[in-house]
């Protein structure tokens, strides 16, 4: 008698109940994958950024080196192609071995920091996105804490220098205009 009492439960509706089961797993599965999607592209721009401030540095070295070079007259380059090879010299004196591609950009199509006489004092991105890191640079970086983009990290070796200009590699010399320099203030670490 038992049997007469329990209800019939045909293969129709055991079916439909596997289709919202598969439906749920599906979106289930599609949440999860958004969400790994968003940790593995903020992941990648963590690490184009810790590039930037390799290349950045790397840039920022070899114009120190330029203009300290023994023998010479203190000038900075007045290209990317002199920090290649140093026109001031018969044989060659290289401060880089190429020049970088912007890791944001993906182009080596860098911003020029220039100084009154057209050469060059540093690079920056060209980038307008926004940085996601904020805080906790390095002291030459320190500049750098709470910049809104990556075009205002810009690698600079002033060198003494007061008047710094930031300008497309395009525009001659003769357009520029001065402005002002902001030196990094010394960071303290936080515990």
């Amino acid at each position: 008698m038992a049997k007469a009492n329990r209800p019939f439960i045909g293969r129709g509706a055991r079916r439909g109940f596997s289709y919202v089961g598969l439906l749920i797993l599906v979106a289930v599965l599609g949440v999860a994958m958004a969400a790994t999607g968003d940790f593995w592209q903020i992941a990648s721009r963590r690490e184009k950024e810790i590039q930037l401030l390799f290349v950045g540095d790397q840039f920022r070295r070899a114009i120190k080196r330029y203009r300290q070079q023994p023998g010479t007259a203190r000038h900075y380059p007045s290209s990317l192609d002199d920090l290649l090879l140093d026109p001031r010299f018969p044989n060659p004196h290289r401060y880089l071995r190429r020049i970088y591609v912007d890791p944001i950009t993906g182009t080596a199509d860098w911003g020029l920091v220039r100084g009154p006489s057209g050469e060059i004092y540093g690079v920056y991105s060209r980038s307008e996105e926004q940085p996601i890191k904020q805080a906790n640079f390095r002291v030459a970086d320190a500049s750098f804490e709470g910049r809104t983009k990556y075009s205002e990290w810009q690698f600079v070796d002033l060198g003494g220098q007061r008047q710094l200009v930031a300008a497309p590699a395009a525009v001659p010399p003769t357009q520029l205009r001065p402005g002002p320099v902001t030196r990094p203030s010394p960071v303290t670490r936080r515990p």
